[in-house]
């Protein structure tokens, strides 16, 4: 029954978190209705899931996301650095092509979107057969270095997370 109730029980509370914080006001009748969002939405769109990712909850996705977020922050520093001190002719933007290990479409898509919330690197288009990454970095040393440190410190983990 609960199982039918909630198809994905993460996915209800990430709505009704989400919910409650575009509301902006916490009260009974927003709280109420957060919940009932977070369990309508999953259940309308169930159907469309094939199949329920494989996710390992616990140190290493917890690990994960504070690696994450300490990057975030750590980038935000750099790029402000980088963006006051050298001129536009300076920088060293480049392409990279990222070959993936990761195969989970969920996976892949979470690093997507790491290497995106991380300033200064955004994720252009994942490869048809889903087996690399185009990244475009603002300022780039080592090119090949840079590939070697998102696989180490963001695949690896994610290959963890996502059994």
């Amino acid at each position: 029954m609960i199982r039918r109730l909630l198809p994905h029980p993460a996915l209800s509370i990430l709505v009704a978190v989400v919910w409650m914080l575009l509301v902006n006001e916490f009260s009974a009748g927003a709280l109420f209705l957060a919940l009932i969002v977070g369990i309508v939405a999953p259940l309308a769109t169930s159907r469309f899931w094939p199949g329920r990712p494989k996710i390992r909850f616990g140190p290493d996705l917890v690990g994960y996301v504070v690696i994450v977020l300490w990057d975030i922050v750590v980038a935000n520093f750099q790029v402000a650095w980088v963006i006051l001190t050298r001129r536009n002719r300076d920088l060293r933007s480049r392409w990279l092509v990222v070959p993936l290990e990761l195969r989970s479409p969920e996976a892949i898509t979470v690093l997507a979107g790491t290497i995106t919330l991380t300033p200064g690197t955004v994720t252009a288009d994942v490869s048809a057969d889903g087996h690399a990454l185009l990244v475009h970095a603002l300022d780039v040393a080592d090119p090949e270095a840079e590939v070697v440190r998102i696989k180490q410190r963001y695949e690896t983990r994610l290959l963890k997370v996502f059994r």
